[in-house]
Parts: C-alpha cells; sequence; structure tokens
C-alpha cells in the first residue's frame, strides 16, 4: 500500500474503529478438545484454498495502513504452520499510521518449548496458552490427548523466552473443570502468569450448547472470592477480559464473560480465515472473500475495499440469547479464535 496516502481508518456503522485483527494460519489442531471438534476431528480446509504466507502478509498490511495496530495470530493451532515463525518476522516489520504494531499468538502450548525462543527472536510480543485443567486424566479427557507435561513445559518455555505476559486461557465448564477455578489461579500465581478464564460459548461441534450449562463469569468470581480479594481493574477499553487485580495487584485474573456480560458495544476486532475470508464477528453469518482478490493481483485500494465491506456489515453485537441467532456453520478451528 503506498505509504503517502493517507487511508481512512476501518469503521463500522456503530461507530466502532478497528484496530484488532485475529489472523488463523491453519485450522489443522493437535488436540480434539470436547467444545471444539468430535473426537475423529473434522474435515480439513483444501490446502489450495488455505493462503499461502505472503498472502497473509500482503493482507496484513493492508489492514496495517487501515489502522489495525494488533495482530493476533490463532488457529487451528497456529504452531503447526510451517512458516510461523517466518511470518511472525514478515508482520513484526509492518509500520501504520501510529507506528510498529503488536504481534502475539494463541497456542496449545504443545511446541512453544522448540518455537518460543525463535518467536521471541522474530519480534512475538507475548502468548496465549490454553489450559483446562491441571489434573493428568482430565486433561487427556478434555484434549482426548496425553499431553499436559508438553503444555506445562510450553509456559515456562515462553516464560524464559520473555513472551511477557503468559496468559493461560480456561474454558469453564460445569462438572468437568468448574472446581478447578481456585487452582489454576494459585497455579499461575505461583509462575507469574495471568489466568484467564472464559465463558463456554456456542462454538461446539454438535451444536448442543446450552446457556443453563454454562459456567458464568458471576460463579466463577463467587469460587474465587472465597480465596481471594478481588478488585476490579480500571481501564478496560475494547478489551474481551474484564481483570480484577488479586489481594490488590499487581497480580491478576481476567474473565472474558461473551456471553452473560457481552463486550459487543466496544469491539474492535475482525478475523481472517486460514482460507481468506474476512469476518466481522466471531459468529458472523457472511465472510467477505479477500482471497480471489490476493490471487487476481488485486491492487491495495480494491483490498481496502474489501476490509470495509466486511465491516460494513457488523452487527450490533453477536446477538447470542436472541430468537434470530444461528450458531456458525463453521467449526472453531475454521473461524479462528
Amino acid at each position: 500500500m503506498t505509504p503517502e496516502v493517507e487511508w481512512p481508518p476501518l469503521v463500522d456503522k456503530f461507530g466502532r474503529v478497528h484496530r484488532d485483527m485475529r489472523i488463523s494460519l491453519t485450522d489443522r489442531c493437535s488436540l480434539r478438545c470436547t467444545y471444539c471438534m468430535p473426537a475423529e476431528g473434522v474435515p480439513w480446509l483444501a490446502g489450495s484454498s488455505m493462503l499461502s504466507a505472503d498472502e497473509m502478509v500482503r493482507a496484513a498490511t493492508v489492514a496495517v495502513q487501515l489502522g489495525i495496530t494488533k495482530i493476533r495470530l490463532t488457529g487451528g493451532e497456529p504452531l503447526l504452520h510451517p512458516d510461523v515463525v517466518t511470518i511472525v518476522s514478515k508482520l513484526t516489520k509492518l509500520t501504520g499510521p501510529s507506528g510498529p504494531i503488536e504481534v502475539s499468538l494463541t497456542t496449545n502450548g504443545l511446541r512453544l518449548p522448540a518455537l518460543a525462543a525463535p518467536l521471541k527472536d522474530a519480534g512475538l510480543s507475548r502468548v496465549n496458552i490454553s489450559i483446562d485443567t491441571l489434573d493428568r486424566e482430565r486433561y487427556q479427557a478434555i484434549t482426548r490427548r496425553d499431553r499436559l507435561t508438553d503444555v506445562i513445559a510450553g509456559m515456562a518455555a515462553a516464560d524464559a523466552a520473555g513472551l511477557h505476559p503468559v496468559k493461560l486461557n480456561a474454558v469453564a465448564m460445569r462438572g468437568i473443570n468448574d472446581h478447578e477455578v481456585v487452582n489454576l489461579v494459585t497455579f499461575a500465581l505461583d509462575h507469574g502468569y495471568h489466568m484467564r478464564f472464559i465463558e463456554q460459548m456456542p462454538l461446539d461441534p454438535g451444536h448442543t450448547w446450552d446457556r443453563s450449562q454454562m459456567v458464568t463469569q458471576e460463579e466463577i468470581l463467587a469460587s474465587l472470592r472465597e480465596v481471594y480479594e478481588l478488585t476490579p481493574e480500571p481501564g478496560r477499553g475494547a478489551m474481551p477480559a474484564e481483570n480484577f487485580l488479586i489481594n490488590g495487584g499487581p497480580a491478576k485474573v481476567g474473565i472474558i464473560a461473551s456471553v452473560t456480560a457481552p463486550f459487543c458495544g466496544s469491539c474492535d476486532r475482525l478475523r481472517l480465515t486460514a482460507d481468506g475470508q474476512l469476518r466481522a464477528c466471531l459468529f458472523s453469518e457472511t465472510e467477505t472473500d479477500i482471497r480471489d482478490l490476493l490471487r487476481a493481483d488485486a491492487d491495495d485500494a480494491a483490498l481496502a475495499e474489501a476490509f470495509r465491506t466486511c465491516i460494513a456489515g457488523k452487527k450490533a453485537g453477536h446477538g447470542i440469547g436472541e430468537p434470530t441467532f444461528v450458531q456458525p456453520s463453521r467449526p472453531m478451528s475454521a473461524i479462528g479464535g
């Protein structure tokens, strides 16, 4: 994109300025978490349909000139992409109207022992690591893989490489791991990590999500307040997690309450799937194709228009709980977290 051209920022019809972009590097994953996909997995995207590393970087270059200041790499499992370090290196060199961008990554942690240091050297700022339990048998039951020790080693590798803060994400599930809320926070405090809990959303493969069975933000806070003093941290802004200082801080715990306390009004995110589709919301029913534009050698203005088309269709909220809500047809691994 021509740097001397001033491109207006990405603003939707509700006045939300978009500064955060999630890029799914792949829909493949090394785990089979029960809330994400069935034991046998899901049909993977055809290799020819997926964006190349250069196509991802080209799309990101346009997005950055449109005001995107943060890029989060997701999946599937992004560390399975053979060019992940190269992609990070190229993305961290991008500079937008307000300066350099921040590049982070969400991972299951299994490949971090080998990749944490190279990713840090490439410019990655930090990682979010999924960890729903500290019990080996329960981890195997949730993920259908016996890899808990590898995840914990991945956390240590990220910490040693300086990918700070190391954030840990857990999906709270009734009757499965809700009794581990305090233990997970204590583990994070002991190691200097930042624990975050996520309300389970209607993204399960069987479309059997039941709000009444979901562990809510208030339930999580009630469990934690039996042990810790929690104080809301001011200045949340557009962050998906509401943070609470633990015993006055500086340590904190975050809760992403997308269902019971949605933050749609301040949402500044859009998503690019591994097969080149722009999505204005995790639960969007529509997508804007950018892959065909990239492969037709479209100019930057045409690519920028695709981003604007995507944002123009963004709704006021995700609609969970409304009569018209429809769960996305794509599995979570194909959308990108």
